[in-house]
């Protein structure tokens, strides 16, 4: 069974992600404060997965974010935040953050977001270098891309971003989201290169088929689905 550090300094919400990740078949832990999270964390370095609000007392999220993967990079952390604002995102992204959820969130995302990067962090996730989707077929070695057994043919960026999408089906991922991942921190230039590049996969990957794969959430950003 998974278990799972939930680090929330609000009792009420720790409690309530406890309760619904339970049902959901998981194990929980709870600290309230930084100091608390870092503590559980030496205790059970084992965890499969942390769930880590920002705005915490006696240690910032964003130094125990910082802690954590200095003493295990591979361990996926989420963001729980009551902030949306880009720089605070980026931050995190830019500390090790593996996802991040915005307060208040819908609970069935929560999971799937907690799913994916457990799924993510498997031994047999880190060796698999072909993956499947629907009638898509990406192989990581020669990174090519086929729809129906037919190639098609994508740019390295084209690439990384159609992988990260399809990695993460199912998963609205948000314009700053994808350039952290996909461009990268140091980036500097509009989030509008997001929009351009869906395009161009909408051109290579969907225009010629019925079913579309790439598809945009109003004021939330793309998905894979």
């Amino acid at each position: 069974m998974k278990e799972i550090l939930i680090i929330e300094d609000d009792k009420k919400i720790s409690r309530i992600i406890e309760l619904q990740l339970k049902h959901a078949g998981f194990e929980t832990v709870k600290a309230f404060t930084g100091r608390e999270g870092i503590e559980a964390y030496h205790k059970n370095p084992d965890f499969d997965l942390i769930l880590l609000d920002i705005m915490l007392p006696e240690v910032s999220g964003y130094d125990v974010l910082k802690y954590l993967k200095a003493q295990n990079h591979h361990l996926p952390i989420i963001l729980l935040t009551a902030r949306d604002d880009t720089s605070d995102v980026v931050t995190g992204f830019e500390l090790g953050a593996d996802d991040y959820v915005t307060k208040p969130f819908n609970f069935e995302e929560l999971l799937a977001r907690i799913k994916a990067n457990i799924r993510k962090n498997t031994p047999e996730a880190a060796q698999n270098t072909h993956l499947v989707f629907k009638d898509i077929e990406i192989d990581l070695d020669t990174f090519s891309v086929k729809r129906q057994s037919q190639e098609i043919t994508l740019s390295r960026t084209e690439f990384d971003l159609f992988y990260y999408l399809v990695l993460n089906h199912d998963l609205v991922q948000s314009r700053e989201q994808i350039l952290t991942k996909v461009w990268g921190f140091d980036y500097d230039g509009g989030d509008n290169i997001v929009d351009v590049y869906i395009k161009y996969l909408r051109d290579k990957i969907d225009r010629d088929f019925s079913q579309k794969l790439i598809q945009t959430v109003r004021g939330r950003g793309y998905v894979v689905r």
